[in-house]
């Protein structure tokens, strides 16, 4: 497991499994990270290992805001056309809302941990 701390605030947990790369950003809690760098950051870190399947455990990001959201779309877009895959795990249960609100489940399904995500089997709120 590594850690990489980006100059914008970010800092991510890196791990590598079979076939998968799992990301797990934190925002510091004494930097406001900017949102609008976070796609070409975790792209970084994807070249670096070679690697365009990537699972994001979002568990500790806190309340996802719009222009994370829209970083989360673009690095979706950036990895899809590589013919990679992006899951995302571990969305609190407002963030998640944030996402249905925005029509946005069909790109980001409900995964609740990496298992889950690798499997590509959805948790579908009861």
């Amino acid at each position: 497991m590594a850690h990489v701390s980006i100059a914008h605030g970010w800092e991510f947990e890196v791990e590598r499994g079979p076939d998968w790369l799992f990301v797990r950003p934190r925002r510091p809690a004494k930097a406001s990270p900017d949102s609008s760098v976070f796609a070409d950051q975790v792209w970084l870190i994807l070249e670096q290992h070679f690697s365009h399947r990537v699972v994001l455990e979002m568990g500790e990001v806190g309340r996802l805001d719009a222009r994370l959201i829209d970083q989360l779309l673009e690095l979706y877009d950036r990895i899809h056309a590589h013919d990679g895959m992006m899951r995302i795990c571990g969305l609190s249960s407002g963030n998640q809302e944030l996402l249905k609100k925005r029509q946005l489940e069909g790109r980001f399904p409900r995964f609740q941990d990496r298992e889950e995500a690798v499997m590509g089997r959805p948790c579908w709120p009861r």
